[in-house]
């Protein structure tokens, strides 16, 4: 089993691509250096609509982007992502469709946050996985439901920004041997497991996220999937959120 961070950014800022290209190779080095004391075997970098090779001695870099479809974001991780994608361009049908023939896996990324990629709308695009996303592993209740309805398996990733955040959720690879095509295979057969870390600190991070993202996505929503996860927890559980 490896221990791999499926969804990372080696910078802390959206946008001024001249700038963060120039940041990228110290971000990366110093994500790397993070996810190894956090003890992780590999990160996998998607950054916003662009792919740029990296490596590292610390951990084992996955190649990856995050692609900003029309409805939502969707992580394509493998031996070949696109080097750049425009956001908005393609919808998440057309980015499964390029990832497949990229041999990557396409994920489903931060669901139910600026997304409605997980609804029933697009429930028969045939994505590879869906993500527990590390700034709010409290929808797990609802991503399970969508996996458990289109049989697809869940991962993990910390959407990592600032190297301190990485790990703090992070996926179980199956796989004899650490490598993009290996990690593929396992999303695909299902040889993976999500890992949410819940450290003290961990904790506060996330209920620092759930404030700053209610402030700046405070649209319907947002609102209609924490009370679908309320709802979700109370029936489940018996018990109320926290």
């Amino acid at each position: 089993m490896f221990a791999v961070d499926l969804h990372a950014h080696t910078r802390f800022f959206h946008g001024r691509r001249r700038v963060g290209d120039q940041f990228d190779p110290a971000g990366v080095r110093l994500l790397a250096r993070a996810g190894r004391r956090r003890g992780l075997d590999g990160i996998a970098t998607t950054n916003h609509d662009y792919y740029t090779p990296f490596s590292s001695g610390d951990v084992t870099v996955i190649p990856g982007i995050e692609v900003s479809t029309t409805h939502g974001h969707v992580l394509v991780v493998g031996p070949d992502p696109p080097s750049e994608t425009v956001p908005l361009e393609y919808t998440p049908a057309e980015v499964v469709e390029m990832a497949h023939e990229r041999g990557c896996a396409a994920i489903i990324a931060h669901p139910y946050r600026g997304s409605d990629v997980a609804s029933d709308r697009f429930a028969d695009i045939p994505f590879d996985a869906i993500e527990i996303n590390g700034k709010h592993p409290r929808t797990r209740p609802l991503v399970e439901a969508v996996a458990a309805a289109r049989e697809i398996p869940v991962v993990a990733g910390s959407d990592a920004h600032f190297p301190f955040e990485v790990g703090r959720a992070y996926t179980l690879v199956d796989a004899d041997a650490l490598t993009p095509e290996s990690v593929v295979d396992a999303i695909r057969s299902g040889r993976v497991e999500p890992r949410v870390a819940d450290g003290s600190m961990d904790e506060l991070l996330r209920r620092g996220y759930r404030r700053i993202h209610g402030r700046k996505h405070p649209n319907e929503v947002l609102a209609k999937s924490a009370a679908a996860i309320d709802r979700l927890i109370d029936r489940r559980t018996g018990e109320p959120p926290d």
